[in-house]
């Protein structure tokens, strides 16, 4: 064994990153979410850094998993997985349930662990690549595209949170996107990511206003976006009849329909009658959920994300089972940082059946731990060929943010969208399911 790429240190650091008022159908994202960076360093003097998840209950696995991976080779991905189940004391990995928090559909322990090592492995991913002179798409069997498309990530939001909660000077820019609360708004929200970025595929957060409201809102965009692909994801909010309804009215205009309806069992039902393709990042996110999902159609879009698969590398298993079964696949975007997003784009580079463009929160977010911020040309990123991910840490940033993570008195520590909607509505609760 290579005693260069050996483990000798992990550093855990859980941070706090501003979030605009981006409504769903819980409430409405917090000021601050919490992030988690890991860097793990090499007794060759090599650090490779990763990025997931930072609410408590993540937090707690990935310390405890950073106790105990230095001293094992940065290339040993596969022990990752079981020493998460050893430290989160669950060795054969038998809990089932667990609230992991988000819009994730049914939750297990076994979820949360993926996340945490999704991270873990990342930052391995990078250190090899550092060690090796390689990037990290090469490592994983070499990029198939040099450009990886991704589609503008389109939010019902408020102008400013409720409590006026912003980012803090000198750490990130303002927010200056201003208020989307109807089809005028949602437009000028995709005019905008069109002439910034140069997105081509647009994506509408839905499950948050009446459905015939977020119809109206999608017929405008079509109107003023025409042959532009569309996608609707009110993440589970509706019955089986209002998904059919929806998906019959917008039949003509939707590249895919999002979870609709919550529950494999009731998007079952959609998809034998929507006529429309269904998405999901809520009902398969992991191997156990494959079966039944595709067994029965209830799915014919799966969203990835690497952050709940478990990592890059069984982030490109499941593209093996969806193009063996001829699955449509794509992949879904969280609150992510520049690491991540980094991390999205190699894999993503290297999977020849991406059938659409990547979902990303990416330009909502104001702040960054990398020194560069990744720049989206014509709707794409370049696929780097540097050694590892290709970016670089930002300490400042990384301290700074930290410290707000240090100074918080635990409220943005654990995402909460219906906490934050509670201080503009003290009687809200989250709706149940299904909504309308």
């Amino acid at each position: 064994m290579d005693t260069a790429l050996i483990v000798d240190e992990v550093r855990i650091t859980p941070i706090l990153i501003a979030d605009p008022p981006l409504l769903n159908t819980q409430g409405v994202h917090q000021p601050y979410t919490p992030r988690l960076v890991i860097e793990v360093v090499t007794r060759g003097g090599v650090t490779g850094v990763g990025e997931t998840y930072g609410d408590g209950k993540y937090l707690r696995i990935a310390r405890a998993l950073a106790q105990v991976l230095p001293g094992r080779s940065v290339s040993d991905l596969n022990g990752l997985f079981s020493l998460a189940a050893e430290v989160s004391g669950d060795p054969a990995g038998t809990v089932a349930s667990v609230d992991a928090g988000g819009l994730r559909g049914v939750q297990t322990a076994d979820k949360l662990r993926l996340s945490v090592v999704s991270g873990f492995e990342v930052g391995c991913l990078d250190a090899l690549g550092k060690a090796l002179g390689l990037p990290v798409h090469a490592l994983l069997g070499g990029k198939v595209r040099d450009r990886v498309e991704y589609s503008a990530y389109l939010f019902y939001r408020w102008a400013e949170h409720p409590d006026g909660g912003e980012p803090s000077a000198g750490i990130g820019a303002r927010d200056d996107w201003g208020a989307a609360l109807d089809p005028e708004g949602v437009v000028a929200q995709a005019r905008r990511f069109e002439r910034d970025y140069g997105f081509r595929s647009f994506k509408l957060k839905g499950g948050v206003f009446p459905p015939d409201e977020e119809i109206a809102a999608v017929r405008a965009l079509a109107e003023a976006l025409p042959g532009r692909p569309l996608r609707l994801d009110p993440n589970g909010a509706w019955s089986v009849d209002t998904s059919l309804r929806v998906a019959h009215e917008l039949r003509d205009v939707l590249e895919y329909l999002e979870d609709p309806t919550s529950g494999m069992e009731r998007m079952a039902v959609v998809a034998a009658r929507a006529g429309v393709p269904l998405a999901t990042n809520m009902c398969v996110t992991t191997v156990p959920e494959i079966r039944e999902a595709f067994r029965r159609g209830a799915v014919q879009v799966v969203l990835s994300d690497h952050h709940y698969w478990g990592g890059l590398h069984r982030t490109r298993e499941l593209a093996a089972i969806c193009r063996a079964f001829g699955v449509g696949l794509a992949m879904h975007s969280n609150t992510h940082l520049g690491i991540s997003l980094a991390a999205m784009t190699h894999v993503a580079a290297t999977v020849p059946n991406l059938d659409y463009a990547c979902d990303s929160h990416y330009p909502w977010q104001t702040e960054d731990v990398i020194t560069a911020r990744h720049v989206f040309r014509d709707g794409r990123l370049e696929v780097s060929d540097a050694p590892g991910l290709g970016v670089e840490l930002d300490r400042d940033a990384l301290a700074a943010l930290h410290r707000r993570w240090q100074a918080d008195d635990g409220t943005m520590r654990e995402r909460d969208d219906a906490a934050a909607m509670r201080k503009a509505d003290p009687e809200w609760i989250t709706p149940a399911v299904p909504r309308w």
